[in-house]
């Protein structure tokens, strides 16, 4: 959308998404006239029927039947979300819920419980019963999944003996077959330079760094690289060692939705197959972000979640773990109540591990 809107345009476009959210029905001028009261003086039903014309004009408004009132399209409810993010960049002080009353129930559900598996399962179910939608907590890498200590050692021409020690206190040996014969001061510079650069590292992210450098290197430094990465892909198989927790609850929210059916097993499809969500948050939130997002074109990422939006924040799970909590539901949905219950949740994953003093802004 190009075309500005005034502040009284803004006001009965806030109302009328408040309204269609707690209804599901379209709202006529006359609702609105009757609902809404504006800071300077009360506005009649022709003139709120101007104005829901030129907010129609502007792409803001629809009408599913001749005869019906209008509905917010998408933007409109990107518009009424941006206002809840408030100037300062925190979510807005709202009337109703309450922010108090959200916090206030987050924190008497969370009481009693310990373990980061426990919070993150009852993460979901929190966030699913404040949203009537779907709570979504995922879980970063456990102490398990990072690496403590490597070790390799030659057992004969092209057969190494790998020993791998994670943080969690497993101990991993594989006997590795390479294609070219390496010395033991070969294997022992290889273990050292991985101990180096990546001990406290995802065994996984370790791939990944490897097969970056390797891309870029092009000095002596390459000849060890690439042998650290040939040492590390037999001792880390691909795709075998990194297991990020997921929990799922409210699906049965969307089941109940009258709209979009006809898409609604492919959601639920989608929704069973845990890691796509894993996907779409991590394209979505990045490790660096440190505030609530709310995400309305999922279907760029997974056609089959059209329809749906997504409000996620990056958590600190475990003392080392990065991981997500997240709401997904309808575009009708209680947008300040899933909002101000994602951010606080995620706060309270903060003040767990005592990584922050200050809630982080939005």
């Amino acid at each position: 959308m190009t075309r500005q809107i005034t502040t009284r345009q803004r006001q009965i476009l806030t109302t009328i998404v408040e309204s269609y959210i707690a209804t599901g029905e379209p709202v006529s001028s006359g609702s609105i006239a009757r609902l809404h009261a504006l800071e300077n003086a009360s506005v009649s039903p022709a003139t709120v029927r101007s104005e829901m014309a030129e907010l129609a004009d502007a792409g803001l408004l629809e009408q599913p039947h001749t005869s019906a009132g209008r509905v917010p399209s998408a933007q409109a409810f990107r518009i009424y979300v941006e206002a809840l993010h408030g100037s300062n960049g925190q979510l807005a002080q709202l009337p109703s819920p309450s922010r108090a009353e959200v916090q206030g129930h987050i924190d008497n559900s969370f009481a009693g419980v310990a373990g980061s598996q426990a919070l993150l399962a009852r993460t979901s179910h929190v966030l699913a019963t404040l949203s009537s939608g779907v709570g979504v907590a995922i879980g970063g890498a456990t102490t398990d999944d990072l690496l403590e200590h490597v070790h390799f050692s030659r057992l004969a021409a092209q057969r190494v003996l790998a020993v791998l020690v994670t943080r969690g206190g497993t101990v991993r040996d594989r006997v590795l077959a390479v294609e070219r014969d390496l010395s033991s001061l070969e294997l022992e510079t290889a273990a050292r330079f991985l101990n180096d650069h990546y001990r406290g590292w995802n065994l996984e992210l370790v791939r990944a760094e490897l097969a970056r450098r390797l891309e870029h290197e092009r000095t002596e430094f390459q000849r060890l690289v690439e042998s650290a990465q040939s040492l590390w892909a037999g001792t880390v198989p691909p795709g075998g060692q990194q297991q990020q927790t997921i929990y799922i609850e409210g699906v049965a929210n969307l089941v109940a939705l009258p709209e979009d059916r006809a898409r609604l097993k492919d959601m639920l499809v989608a929704l069973e197959a845990k890691e796509r969500l894993v996907e779409l948050l991590s394209a979505y939130i990045g490790a660096r972000q440190e505030s609530i997002r709310v995400v309305f074109d999922l279907d760029e990422q997974a056609p089959e979640m059209a329809g749906l939006v997504l409000i996620a924040a990056p958590a600190r799970i475990g003392a080392e773990g990065r991981g997500a909590v997240a709401v997904l539901g309808p575009q009708r949905m209680n947008y300040e109540k899933a909002m101000n219950a994602v951010s606080y949740v995620a706060q309270v994953f903060e003040r767990i591990n005592g990584s922050v003093t200050e809630p982080p802004s939005i």
